[in-house]
């Protein structure tokens, strides 16, 4: 642990002192922010003492990202949430702007540091440390996931950057330089297995000991992990985060029973039924929208945000020593699908046909028939298969059939040839209309 006294300080402890920071925070926004100085005087509350502590957040009102692009301006191309001078930000990161303008994220050089800190802890949770090689595959910049790249010269690593685009690049440094561990998007992982296989490489015989995976859902599903460790001849642990609050805010020990939040003491997280926006209590086995809230942020500071990733919480006491809830991110609620009342992520999909390895690569694509979330069955599935498979209408039936008993949904599974589905060197699409 980087920081034993903080991971396994007792949760109803941290509580107390997120609590602290928590009057603080509002107190801060109240008076910096003019987003939320009009939100929460929408509800009654112009002085911080009026919301409460912490216990009460769930009565404050959620923030939707789009609630945030709306303010923004060509004088303000941040938004009104914004809370500090141009002068007070050392740092810009942008997402990926999916409606054609990207949103940006400033930083002040203190929340730079809580962004490191956060990703430094989740990523030393898998095992890691000081004095190892490990070689990265995220871009720099724009975009916030190069922000956690710091964060392995804070653990004490040689650390090796790659971007995307030099697979055959990266697997010859792998050989050269024998890193031990490595970190890229499942679905990078996933790619770089084949691409070796094809080459006669050995990648299971490579120098690489551990596999962090972060950036997408995946990492934490038992069929496309095993894949994963059996590909590499490594241990398999992900990370989480969200590029608006920090990025690697969660990460996997190597007891693999959930994300450890790395971001204690510097966000809250609570559990929300993404239907309703009720408050979900974070208990063992519980499921919903995760919502954050930052607890000592300067420049953009955010007051339960919804971050969209449909989660599972583990409370029960992990082998590792840290505490507090830790977390498996099951999909993005913006990518579930309703069929006929039943909610249906695309990576559970993906997660039922991995039961049915070799015969199938596990690429699969939900291909919706109708605009929007609500679909009528049956839902069309397209499943890659091995490489040294044909065609076969029972393994379709099978598949269709382990789909229905496990996910109660009915589809359409149409088996296509091996090389089919895209491979990505970043994240996979899983929903294709």
């Amino acid at each position: 642990m980087l920081d034993r006294a903080v991971e396994t300080r007792p949760w109803d402890e941290q509580l107390r002192l997120d609590d602290a920071a928590y009057r603080t925070q509002l107190t801060y926004l109240l008076t910096r922010s003019a987003f939320y100085r009009e939100r929460l005087a929408a509800i009654g509350i112009v002085e911080p003492a009026a919301a409460g502590g912490i216990g009460g957040i769930g009565a404050l009102p959620l923030t939707e990202k789009a609630e945030l692009t709306a303010t923004a301006t060509e004088e303000n191309p941040v938004g009104t949430h914004l809370c500090v001078d141009r002068s007070a930000i050392v740092r810009f990161y942008s997402t990926s702007g999916t409606t054609g303008t990207p949103a940006f994220i400033p930083l002040t050089a203190s929340d730079l540091d809580g962004w490191l800190t956060t990703s430094a802890r989740s990523y030393a949770a898998s095992g890691i440390r000081a004095g190892e090689r490990i070689v990265s595959t995220y871009n720099a910049g724009p975009f916030a996931a190069g922000a956690a790249l710091a964060a392995f010269d804070r653990i004490g690593m040689c650390h090796v950057p790659f971007g995307t685009g030099n697979t055959e690049r990266l697997v010859q440094a792998i050989r050269l330089l024998r890193p031990e561990a490595a970190v890229l998007t499942p679905s990078y992982a996933a790619h770089l297995i084949e691409w070796t296989a094809a080459r006669g490489i050995d990648l299971h015989a490579s120098s690489i000991r551990r596999v962090l995976v972060a950036g997408e859902p995946g990492g934490g599903e038992p069929g496309f992990r095993a894949r994963l460790e059996d590909g590499w001849g490594a241990k398999v642990t992900e990370a989480m985060g969200i590029g608006d609050v920090g990025v690697s805010l969660w990460g996997e020990c190597e007891h693999q029973d959930g994300m450890h939040l790395g971001g204690r003491g510097i966000v809250h997280p609570e559990l929300i039924d993404p239907a309703t926006g009720a408050t979900v209590e974070m208990a063992d086995g519980a499921t919903g929208e995760l919502v954050l809230t930052h607890l000592r942020h300067q420049a953009a500071p955010l007051l339960r945000f919804r971050t969209r990733d449909h989660v599972l919480v583990r409370t029960s006491p992990c082998p590792c020593g840290r505490t507090g809830p830790r977390v498996r991110c099951i999909g993005r609620t913006d990518d579930m699908l309703i069929v006929r009342g039943v909610n249906v992520f695309p990576s559970a999909i993906r997660e039922v046909v991995g039961q049915f390895l070799p015969r199938v690569s596990g690429h699969v694509i939900v291909r919706p028939t109708a605009p929007g979330v609500k679909q009528e069955p049956p839902l069309p599935v397209q499943v890659e298969l091995a490489s040294e498979e044909a065609g076969d209408p029972l393994l379709a039936d099978a598949i269709r059939e382990r789909l229905r008993s496990v996910l109660v949904v009915q589809t359409t599974i149409d088996l296509v040839p091996f090389g089919s589905l895209a491979r990505s060197e970043y994240k996979s699409k899983l929903v294709e209309r």
